[in-house]
């Protein structure tokens, strides 16, 4: 990373951690209802140990480490949440995420070493669906904290991503594959209208249009790692049309752009 992107990094790790801290104290009872939610799921038992999560992978990343995506998940799963990893797609999603590129080294990118990943919402439940209980049961405390933590991911991200754009354009072509760091918004089905992420979204493209509208054209839209529906869809994409003439990226970069018309127009 260059001065300016370290910077910019590390001032997005502080808040993210003080803000992480912030969400747990002021909801203690959350732990509660995510045991609640998961047990009227019919979710196998397991430890509830952090009720809003941190990536501690975040603190593993160095000066000296290239930053080609921020990958964006939807919420902390069951494997995240353990003490023991406080690490974003470790579960069997991030297996599928991290397997892509090593099966593609054209793409010059190492999941741990050269992407953020970070989540619409770093509040914990086994599945995203549970939130929405979690939500109704908590009243209207539970409630705001879950969309505050949906608009101010959003608000951070997009400040984030830009920093990094701008802050490696005295760098451009330092990385062939990756000159400007890009935005991966994977899941999109929560993302349509009426479904759960919507004020993520609605954040997201604000943030961008009011700090800068032009790296909104680096930001990308996919389907999940997880069950290797990114893959598949990817797969299927490139079948259709007879599309195989292009490079990966490219056609990784027409998907995105795809899903990205029919989630935000």
């Amino acid at each position: 990373m260059t001065n300016k992107q370290w910077q910019a990094f590390c001032d997005f790790k502080e808040i993210f951690s003080k803000k992480v801290e912030e969400w747990k104290v002021l909801a203690p009872e959350l732990t509660e209802l995510q045991r609640d939610a998961a047990k009227a799921a019919n979710t196998p038992d397991y430890p509830f140990e952090t009720s809003v999560v941190y990536n501690r992978d975040l603190d593993r990343l160095t000066k000296e480490d290239d930053i080609h995506l921020i990958v964006i998940g939807d919420n902390p799963g069951k494997d995240e949440q353990l003490e023991k990893n406080n690490r974003y797609l470790v579960g069997q999603a991030g297996k599928i995420a991290d397997g892509f590129f090593k099966k593609n080294p054209e793409l010059q990118t190492d999941f741990r070493k050269n992407v953020i990943i970070l989540n619409k919402t770093p509040v914990h439940s086994a599945k995203t669906a549970q939130l929405k209980k979690i939500m109704k049961d908590g009243g209207e405390k539970i409630y705001r904290l879950v969309e505050e933590s949906q608009l101010w991911m959003a608000d951070q991200t997009a400040r984030l991503h830009c920093a990094l754009v701008e802050g490696a354009e005295a760098n451009v072509g330092a990385n062939s594959v990756f000159p400007l760091p890009e935005l991966w918004l994977v899941g999109y089905s929560e993302l349509k209208p009426k479904h759960f992420f919507v004020p993520y979204r609605d954040r997201l493209f604000a943030s961008y249009r009011e700090q800068n509208p032009e790296v909104w054209k680096k930001v990308y839209v996919f389907q999940h790692f997880s069950m290797n529906r990114f893959t598949i869809d990817l797969k299927e994409y490139v079948e259709d049309g007879a599309r195989e003439s292009k490079t990966l990226l490219q056609n990784i970069h027409a998907l995105g752009e795809l899903h990205k018309k029919e989630i935000f127009g």
